[in-house]
């Protein structure tokens, strides 16, 4: 396939905005790749080049980019400058100029997906002495044979700035129109990439056979989607809910799954980042444990052996340090505290039912360093609330109760884990938003560059961000210098594609941020699209910074559907 089908249809998905007309549109596309070239386009439109717990990053700036379209185009490298502060899309910059070149290529070969795929692929290999040289080299070969249209999308997957507003599940709903003509199968190529987070592995593997995925398996080292929760408020909601269930102690601390095969340990954040390097002592007591293969869950925690108390979140997120390692094994030890497992000894684990799967979990834990979550089986709402206590009372962030029967729901949100935190009660609630905009200092803060966040909560029905608070509090000098620096490299001139907005702030960055905000409760407003009807959409009255929420993606924040259900108990 030539990348330029690829390039026209991205150019229709970015004029539309509605999901079926975007899926769509994939959906052809899709019908036209060979199983390589479905693989490679799905990670395109990911804006990856391969998963993300494989960590492979581009690693194009913005000065390499304008370097190469100046190269390539003939343009001054200030007239490339100015182009880009007038656009402010490069891409639009690469199209521009290099349909008007001041010097002409004597030899031109059509692109192809594959050949873009794999030169990009190169460049974000390229290392040492003359790396630079040689990235802005092969995008200047691949500019000299790209028409204008290829160009802006080679510039935007460069940068990681494609702006389609395409989200997994529109690709998901798109590989399987692309077969049977509608999304029956849906169910069995979603539940395919929870189990294995790679969206090009999965799209690869439909093509070949869409047989092979009805009967997807576990792979060790392939991180699975962590099942979400939904909230209840109370004690006897819980039971009413479950019956009699299990319930949990819910820490405070880092999300992991830890993989082992023999020898080799590995270890993937909540965001399916792979962290094995930071967590040598977790590494140390994994290898020691009885089972040759396993997958299973749990919560990391500092513990403070002198005090005999855990470590809050912040403190635990010291162990994120890329540098002092040891010093901080030291410092800020860790606790697992395992609570499910997804796979031992060849066996998929996820369709088991809850309860089976703890008796597996403790078929080998406990071990040194790596405890089972504490846990207690319970049937009225006197005994919720009493564990739910005694949880605070060791400033824990409250409990999950899970329903004995169900089975693990990968990268779902469903009523088969329920949790009650602290900040579900009268004292104070809190959402986990995606950044997507932030405002200029003004009076006291005008020399942090900084005043203020916009944040959005994703809508799992539209596959789209909106809109949801402007928070101007709860932020410490050291947060409002960290934010602008932060922000500062993912500004965009543009909204997201994928952002429902009213509220414009002064600028708008890439949604790849999430935030704890705190509020008093959820009123209606014209000027927020949160689950907006009639002009108005929810939006939380005095909202207030709590902490960044390095451990969560954008798609992990609140949902649309959550945000609802807590409108009811504001």
């Amino acid at each position: 396939m030539l990348f330029g089908e690829v390039a026209k249809a991205f150019d229709q998905i970015e004029q539309k905005s509605g999901r079926l007309e975007m899926t769509d549109l994939l959906a052809r596309l899709f019908e036209k790749t060979t199983p390589e070239e479905a693989e490679r386009v799905s990670y395109i439109i990911q804006g990856e080049l391969r998963p993300p717990y494989e960590g492979v990053d581009l690693g194009m700036g913005e000065k390499f980019v304008l370097e190469a379209i100046h190269q390539a185009s003939g343009y001054p490298y200030s007239q490339v400058e100015k182009d880009f502060e007038k656009e402010g899309d490069l891409g639009i910059v690469a199209e521009k100029l290099l349909s008007n070149k001041r010097q002409q290529s004597l030899f031109t070969s059509p692109l192809s997906v594959v050949s873009v795929y794999n030169s990009m692929f190169k460049i974000s290999r390229a290392a040492g002495a003359g790396s630079q040289d040689m990235k802005i080299k092969r995008l200047v070969e691949l500019y000299n044979n790209a028409s204008p249209l290829e160009a802006r999308y080679i510039t935007r997957f460069a940068l990681g700035q494609l702006r389609l507003g395409v989200g997994d599940p529109t690709i998901l709903d798109a590989l399987s129109v692309s077969h049977v003509g509608d999304k029956s199968l849906r169910e069995s190529i979603e539940r395919a990439y929870n189990l294995c987070s790679d969206i090009g592995y999965v799209a690869r593997a439909f093509k070949e056979d869409p047989k092979k995925i009805a009967d997807f398996k576990i792979e060790v080292f392939k991180p699975i989607m962590p099942a979400l929760a939904e909230r209840l408020r109370t004690s006897e909601e819980i039971i009413a809910k479950l019956g009699k269930c299990a319930v949990e102690y819910k820490y405070d601390g880092f999300r992991i799954a830890v993989h082992k095969r023999d020898n080799r340990v590995e270890i993937y954040s909540r965001r399916l980042e792979k962290m094995t390097h930071m967590f040598p002592d977790v590494v140390k007591a994994v290898e020691s444990l009885p089972p040759k293969e396993v997958i299973f869950e749990g919560e990391a925690l500092a513990y403070n052996e002198e005090e005999k108390r855990f470590y809050s979140f912040q403190e635990t997120m010291h162990r994120r340090r890329k540098y002092g390692l040891e010093e901080a094994s030291e410092k800020y030890p860790l606790y697992v505290f395992a609570f499910d497992i997804h796979y031992l000894e060849g066996e998929d684990c996820t369709q088991l039912p809850y309860a089976e799967r703890r008796k597996k979990l403790e078929s080998f834990l406990p071990q040194e360093n790596i405890e089972l979550s504490k846990m207690r089986l319970v049937s009225i709402p006197e005994e919720v609330s009493s564990l739910f206590q005694a949880a605070l009372r060791m400033r824990l962030e409250g409990i999950m109760a899970k329903d004995l029967n169900a089975p693990y729901t990968a990268g779902k949100r469903k009523f088969a884990w329920i949790k009650l935190k602290k900040s579900y009660g009268k004292e104070m609630d809190t959402v986990d938003a995606v950044v997507v905009g932030y405002y200029r200092g003004k009076g006291s803060r005008t020399k942090f560059g900084f005043g203020g966040l916009l944040v959005a909560v994703y809508n799992e029905d539209t596959a789209r961000f909106e809109t949801i608070a402007k928070v101007g509090s709860g932020f410490t000098e050291e947060e409002m210098e960290k934010f602008q620096k932060m922000l500062e490299k993912d500004k965009m001139k543009h909204a997201p594609l994928n952002l429902d907005y009213v509220m414009e702030p002064d600028f708008w960055v890439q949604p790849k941020y999430v935030v704890e905000i705190a509020y008093d409760n959820i009123t209606r407003s014209p000027t927020h699209t949160c689950g907006r009807e009639e002009g108005k959409g929810f939006a939380l009255r005095f909202p207030r910074m709590v902490r960044i929420r390095d451990d969560r993606a954008p798609f992990d924040a609140t949902t649309t559907k959550e945000v609802e259900e807590m409108h009811k108990f504001s």
